[in-house]
């Protein structure tokens, strides 16, 4: 792999990184940076798809890592206590919350892929808009609620929610968290939850592009493509969420629409005058 692949791929790796926990897309910033930039355009075809993958593995490997004991308490009380406790309550709640995306992921991900995957117009309008939408349902919204007081018809709206980020632009953290600061949860909480429902969407992205036999071959062919890619969105991904979580304490989501509004314009321009 020649120099300046890899500087593209550590640049994919951080994007990822940030762009997946950060309410911003990170589909949409992949595809911006790749196909608009041109910064890892020699990843091609069923080749690209699976890079993808691989850098949504290494977010999802982030994700395990900071939020371990949490995970084993949710999925320990879960178990053996069920929605008795808060742990055990949540874990059903992020079960029942995947649903609709898994669901809608599974029956409709290639339509989508083929509409909305190259119409950059649209994936710029998309970032823009839900970039308002995100910050006007936070400043709009009381924190009066945690996870202790979440509902299953909460856990149900917020997984709905989801169902929106299959539309590159639109972001999975950005709709979750919207929808969570709708029923007024309060910011910490309502990322807190939304890092929680990553895990299992991400999980089974993974499983299914695994179960096709096209990323194995892949990776294969060109390890250290992937275990750099892995490695760069892992490392920024654990960064990224104990940043996020910091925060969104003492601030609000204004920053992140003036940025989403900010990276869809500059990315109309590069499209209007290259």
């Amino acid at each position: 792999m020649e120099l300046i692949q890899v500087f593209q791929v550590f640049i994919l790796g951080v994007v990822q990184g940030i762009a997946e926990f950060l309410p911003i897309s990170s589909s949409a910033h992949l595809i911006i940076f790749r196909d608009i930039f041109g910064i890892g355009s020699f990843l091609i075809g069923n080749y690209e798809m699976s890079f993808d993958i691989a850098l949504h593995f290494g977010t999802l490997l982030a994700i395990l890592v900071y939020f371990f004991k949490d995970f084993f308490n949710m999925l320990k009380e879960g178990f053996t206590k069920g929605v008795k406790t808060t742990n055990g309550k949540i874990f059903w709640y992020v079960v029942v919350a995947t649903i609709p995306a898994a669901i809608v992921g599974v029956l409709f991900e290639d339509v989508v892929d083929e509409m909305f995957r190259s119409n950059y117009i649209l994936i710029c309008l998309a970032l823009a808009v839900m970039g308002i939408i995100i910050y006007l349902c936070d400043k709009n919204s009381k924190q009066e609620k945690n996870l202790k007081d979440m509902k299953l018809s909460d856990a149900i709206i917020i997984g709905c929610s989801q169902v929106c980020a299959l539309i590159p632009g639109f972001s999975r953290s950005g709709t979750t968290i919207a929808a969570s600061r709708v029923l007024k949860i309060n910011r910490e909480d309502a990322a807190r939850f939304s890092f929680y429902l990553s895990a299992p969407v991400v999980a089974g992205a993974v499983f299914i592009k695994v179960l096709k036999g096209e990323m194995l071959s892949l990776i294969t062919y060109n390890p250290t493509v992937f275990i750099l890619g892995v490695s760069i969105s892992f490392i920024s991904g654990l960064l990224c969420i104990k940043f996020l979580l910091r925060y969104i304490k003492n601030h609000d989501y204004n920053i992140f629409m003036w940025y989403r509004l900010a990276i869809a314009l500059f990315a109309l321009l590069f499209l209007l005058f290259k």
